[in-house]
């Protein structure tokens, strides 16, 4: 595992060090990583969002499309 040295403000540090303590972290390099995990998954949803809104319109979601959908899912 590759290491990295931040800098924060004395404010920020201690969040970081009330996190970790609240929250069930053993180090702060654990809260930091989550952080990072987190805002990687925002992102990977952002560009589906946005993928999603760029692609043709589907078949509309009325209660017919739903109960096929529970048909299939009862079927596999």
């Amino acid at each position: 595992m590759s290491t990295m040295n931040i800098s924060l403000p004395e404010a920020l540090k201690s969040f970081v060090d009330q996190q970790v303590a609240g929250r069930g972290f053993g180090t702060s390099s654990e809260y930091v990583r989550e952080l990072i995990r987190k805002d990687q998954d925002r992102q990977r949803l952002r560009g589906m969002l946005l993928e999603g809104g760029r692609s043709a319109t589907g078949s509309t979601a009325d209660a017919t499309y739903f109960e096929r959908l529970r048909s299939r899912v009862r079927g596999a």
